[in-house]
């Protein structure tokens, strides 16, 4: 996928845009969605291994370089010991907000401060790198109808169209209803894929993408864009 440097909060932060409209689709599903992929890609960098179903970080002084899964790395650390399930909820905005600030400093977005009812202060997230998100959501799309085989599908691009597909992110959507079961087997094969370094890895993955889809009134596979 393009951006290969970008976290994969970052990347399912921008499958979350209208690249049209400019604004993001389902905004509510985002905190929960971010947060997944940030656990995935802690335990993808073996820096947050399970314990009998418990998120654990392997070193308290581990880090990644990266501000947004450090923040999230030094959250897990200094917190009681939680299942991944509940951590793709437990104070999921603020990963979000370190993944706005990640996107605001890479030049994909910019912050326009607002006042709501000429009031309470209030920050509006506006898209700048319109061509390089619709690559990305042009990439994800093609890993997610194929004609790649999952299993050459490298593992990050694989977790993150996984995850946004759970969540039912509209760029992602089919838009026709004999596509709904191809792609049910799609995202099966994909999930597999994401975690495929290790046999707990591939646990971690699609537990992130069962809490994923509980967490976020998904629409059907069926609904178009």
């Amino acid at each position: 996928m393009p951006n290969g440097p970008l976290s994969l909060p970052a990347r399912l932060h921008l499958l979350a845009w209208n690249t049209t409209r400019r604004e993001v689709t389902d905004p509510a599903r985002l905190p929960p969605l971010v947060r997944a992929g940030a656990l995935a890609d802690l335990a993808r960098r073996g820096l947050l291994i399970d314990d009998d179903g418990i998120a654990t970080p392997l070193d308290l002084d581990s880090r990644t370089g990266d501000a947004v899964l450090d923040g999230l790395l030094e959250l897990v650390s200094e917190s009681c010991p939680h299942r991944w399930r509940t951590w793709v909820t437990l104070h999921a905005r603020y990963t979000l907000d370190a993944v706005r600030e990640q996107l605001v400093a890479e030049g994909f977005l910019h912050a326009e401060k607002r006042r709501v009812l000429g009031v309470f202060p209030s920050v509006e997230y506006v898209l700048d790198g319109v061509a390089r998100v619709d690559a990305l959501q042009d990439e994800a799309r093609l890993v997610l109808d194929g004609p790649v085989p999952a299993g050459d599908v490298p593992e990050a691009d694989a977790a993150v169209v996984a995850l946004a597909a759970s969540a039912g992110l509209r760029a992602l959507l089919p838009d026709r209803d004999r596509d709904r079961a191809r792609h049910e087997r799609r995202i099966e094969e994909l999930t597999e894929r994401g975690g495929a370094a290790t046999p707990v890895l591939g646990g971690i993955v699609r537990e992130l993408r069962t809490a994923v889809t509980a967490a976020v009134p998904a629409p059907s596979l069926t609904t178009g864009g």
